[in-house]
This record gives C-alpha cells, sequence and structure tokens, in this order.
C-alpha cells in the first residue's frame, strides 16, 4: 500500500536556516508526496526566500508538491492551517530547525500500518556530554508517558488528526495536550530513528537553567496553569 506524505512546517523568521532545510527535504528518500511551509508573520522575508528556493531548477523538478502559505501567528494555528490543506494519508509536522533522517518516509510507512500516530528518537545537535543526556532522557520520559514534544516529529493519520479536532488553540504546551488527546485513542509508534534537532535555547540560556525551566512548566502545565501563562514564562527566559 502506497501511504502518501504530508509535511507541514510552521515557519516563523527561518530566513537563514530555509535553504537548508529544503534542501534536506528534497533528499529524502523516498520523498514525500507534498511539503507545505506555513509562515505565521515573519519578517525577515522567509516567505519571499521560500517562494524563491521553490522556484531553483532542482527543487521545480522534484516529484514534491511544494506550498508555502501564510496563516494568523502561533504554531498551533500554522500547522491546523497547513493540515487543512494537506492532501496525504498521514501528516508529519516538522520543526523548522529540525532535520529528519533521510530514510523518515520509509519509516513512517512502515510505523503506520500498525499505528495511528507517532513520533522519532530525538538527538541534539551539540557535542555537550550533559546535552547527549537530555536528549536520551526526552526519548526514555516519551516512550514512558506516551507523550511526544514538537521536536520529535509527530506523524499522524489524517483521519484521527480530523477526529480530534486538531491540535488545540493554545499558545504553548499544544503537542503535549495534542499527544495527550492522541493517547487516549492508541499508544503512538516511538520509532528508534532519530531526528536532530537545534540546542540554540539549550546553549543561549544555559543547560541546567533550561532543563529546570521546562520541568517547571510542565509541572505547571499538569497542574492547569494557563498556557498563556506559561508562554510568557518560557519566552521571558
Amino acid at each position: 500500500m502506497n501511504i502518501s506524505i504530508s509535511i507541514i512546517i510552521p515557519i516563523l523568521n527561518e530566513a537563514d536556516n530555509l535553504p537548508e532545510l529544503i534542501a534536506h527535504i528534497v533528499r529524502l528518500d523516498p520523498a514525500p508526496q507534498q511539503v507545505i511551509l506555513v509562515d505565521g508573520g515573519s519578517v525577515d522575508g522567509s516567505v519571499a526566500i521560500a517562494s524563491n528556493l521553490l522556484k531553483s531548477t532542482e527543487i521545480a523538478q522534484s516529484i514534491i508538491d511544494w506550498h508555502v502559505v501564510e496563516s494568523t501567528v502561533g504554531r498551533a494555528q500554522q500547522m491546523n492551517a497547513g493540515a487543512m490543506l494537506a492532501t496525504g494519508d498521514v501528516l508529519l509536522f516538522l520543526h523548522a530547525d529540525t532535520e529528519l533522517p533521510i530514510d523518515a518516509t520509509g519509516n513512517i510507512r512502515q510505523a503506520i500500518a500498525q499505528y495511528d500516530w507517532g513520533r522519532f528518537d530525538v538527538r541534539l545537535d551539540s557535542c555537550e556530554p550533559l546535552l547527549k543526556i537530555v536528549g536520551f532522557m526526552i526519548n526514555q520520559r516519551s516512550r514512558l508517558m506516551s507523550i511526544a514534544t514538537g521536536d520529535q516529529a509527530i506523524f499522524i493519520k489524517k483521519s484521527i488528526f480530523e477526529q480530534i479536532d486538531g491540535y488545540p488553540d493554545q499558545p504553548l504546551m499544544e503537542d503535549i495536550e495534542l499527544c495527550k488527546r492522541l493517547k487516549r485513542i492508541a499508544r503512538p509508534a516511538c520509532l528508534k530513528s532519530k531526528v536532530t534537532t537545534s540546542a540554540r535555547r539549550w546553549q543561549q540560556h544555559g543547560t541546567w537553567r533550561t532543563i529546570f525551566l521546562m520541568w517547571h512548566l510542565r509541572f505547571d502545565y499538569w497542574r492547569r496553569v494557563s498556557p498563556d501563562v506559561l508562554k510568557q514564562r518560557y519566552y521571558k527566559q
């Protein structure tokens, strides 16, 4: 069975990262059916840059159906907007600073034959030993709790995504809430194949400080603190 995959990528001021991001997706084997870049109000020319990159000979000759669209600000709103345009059987939500393994689409097709949704293991793009441990702990926690973060490239059957009404309209922890709804339906496929995500936030703000913040935010979300309050603390760091 040939399962089609739509990759949805929310972007916001990713001009510097877009050439590498698009070039990497073109190299995926097998290629996804569709890629939708959803801009949430960039002020660095991301939309124009992405549109121009897609006109290059290499991209234009690829079999991928590319789209660049604009949406209201907010990652959840951007991903829902992309999902509305998606034609694939499976939706793969990819952060712009996360790199998929080359065989990611093949891995997803194998997994989705048995599961309704899933995610990849993650590694942070740093040689710092503590960040290697952080990545390991994220993966172990995800297996134990059946909860994934957006950095783990969550993929979902489109029919299931529509069944749960997509991402919740909230400014933070939208991925956590999505997974809570999904695991009421089924457990996820926890792929050992790793995506590589940026360690820039950890490096900019300090590893231990970021670990403490993330755990504190998760604990407060469990205590039902408003996502709007959590967002203020997250971006205040």
